[in-house]
């Protein structure tokens, strides 16, 4: 029988992190190797070129294009602001008037003979790129930013919204079947990663967010509660670009799901550190999951490298990422060799699993992803 391999989903209580933190154009790389960072280090700055404005001086003042140059009182090169004049004419023996000023702030850095235009490019914006993780430079990317290593506690989940932010972590149930609402949350929340356990209601979360919390960390959430909570439906592209204040990771699915036992031990016994929380997820090509990393306080000799896949065996812990049974954990219990039709007509490898709450099924292999140890 071949070897089967499919994505899985890390749930690590020591794994060594890699984070490679890059800008989007080309600048200066801050740091060095073996340099320690802290998540608000920053670790590479570049400049993105100011908007272009093109002032149509020549229209505005009724003059061909070289009767408008000639009135002009600056120069290119020259630093303007909001409402510096730029151009000026008098009439009628200087009783009237035309005026011509800079809508922007920036510097001249064009002067058209041919259209009578003036270009006032607006300041260049800074853009950093912080280490988001503690740990040492790995690698350096000349002009594009490093690699940032750590040996840390690793939990992914499988769908998220909201970016990086670093926190606390704060469990605030019971345990992982116990539902996270609005009661459960106070201002001791502001700064923190919230630890729930099946569900977090709508108002949970808009109460997370109006504290202060810069994460929530629970096993599902219905998605009416996830639209709602963000004002419109979300897409199938990337998320982590929302415009929230706090980032979402769900672990297990949509509904209400308990959070798996041992993620939920893991994340509890992380409670008071800090930790490193972001929420983008894409599941086509290029997968990127949502994550908690939170650093240990030594070094050891036992961190594995977290891997893309893993070899599919019997005994896999693996969860269902398609339906009937989405989001539903169970163990891989047969690996039938020879491809089966199923309900769609397709002839797939599928494997045999019993799920957790006891019913064995079988589903493609592409339909379920490792929960690696």
């Amino acid at each position: 029988m071949g070897t089967a391999y499919t994505p899985g989903l890390k749930v690590s209580a020591g794994t060594i992190v890699r984070k490679l933190r890059r800008l989007p154009l080309k600048g200066k790389v801050l740091v060095s190797i073996g340099d320690r960072v802290e998540p608000d280090t920053v670790i590479a700055l570049a400049e993105l070129p100011g908007i272009m404005h093109n002032v149509r001086v020549a229209e505005q003042l009724g003059l061909e294009p070289a009767d408008a140059l000639a009135t002009l009182k600056v120069r290119q090169g020259d630093k303007v602001e909001v409402g510096t004049l730029l151009a000026e004419t008098r009439s009628f023996f200087g009783l009237m008037k035309s005026e011509v000023k800079s809508p922007v702030a920036g510097t001249i850095e064009l002067l058209s003979e041919h259209t009578g235009h003036v270009g006032v490019r607006q300041s260049p914006k800074p853009v950093e790129i912080k280490a988001y993780v503690s740990g040492l430079v790995a690698e350096v990317v000349p002009e594009e930013g490093a690699v940032i290593e750590t040996e840390a506690a690793f939990v992914q989940g499988i769908f998220g919204v909201g970016g990086e932010r670093v926190g606390d972590i704060m469990v605030a149930v019971g345990g992982p079947d116990e539902r996270l609402d609005e009661a459960l949350i106070g201002p001791e929340a502001a700064g923190k990663i919230i630890i729930g356990g099946s569900n977090v209601s709508g108002a949970a979360l808009k109460k997370a967010s109006e504290c202060g919390a810069v994460g929530v960390v629970v096993g599902a959430i219905v998605d009416q509660d996830l639209v709602d909570f963000l004002g419109y439906d979300i897409g199938v592209a990337i998320t982590g670009q929302e415009d929230i204040n706090i980032t979402l990771v769900i672990t297990e699915g949509f509904g209400s799901i308990p959070m798996a036992e041992r993620t939920f031990r893991l994340l509890k016994s992380l409670e008071g550190k800090r930790a490193s929380i972001n929420g983008a997820t894409q599941i086509r090509a290029g997968v990127i999951r949502p994550e908690v990393i939170s650093p240990l306080d030594k070094l050891s000799a036992g961190g594995q490298t977290p891997t893309d896949g893993q070899t599919l065996d019997i005994g896999s812990d693996i969860r269902v990422i398609r339906e009937p049974y989405f989001g539903i954990l169970g163990r891989v219990s047969a690996l039938p060799a020879e491809p089966v039709e199923i309900d769609s007509g397709a002839v797939v490898r599928v494997l045999e699993a019993e799920l957790q709450d006891g019913r064995r099924v079988v589903v493609p292999r592409a339909n379920v992803e490792i929960i690696e140890k």
